[in-house]
């Protein structure tokens, strides 16, 4: 029974670490219940895990939008032409 409940059960520790690696990798069926048990019980990886998301989200956006070398000089261009107006 023991052993049951330690391949059942997970540290926040390791379920922290799971949900990171459900970004990157595929999770393990016995990884995928051991997670699915944890966060049954346990409010704070169940947030974590909504944050984790929301943050991947963020950040998979801004990959995707690189700018231009001309946007990039441009942008130079626009900002020492504010600063010129409003020290001169």
């Amino acid at each position: 029974m023991k052993k049951l409940m330690h391949i059942l059960f997970l540290s926040c520790l390791k379920a922290t670490e799971l949900i990171e690696k459900k970004f990157r990798f595929r999770l393990s069926f016995r990884e995928k219940l051991q997670l699915k048990m944890h966060k049954s019980m346990c409010d704070a990886c169940t947030r974590y895990e909504k944050q984790s998301i929301l943050i991947e989200k963020g950040l998979s956006t801004l990959d995707e939008k690189v700018p231009d070398e001309k946007d990039i000089v441009h942008l130079k261009h626009l900002i020492i032409q504010k600063l010129e107006n409003t020290s001169g």
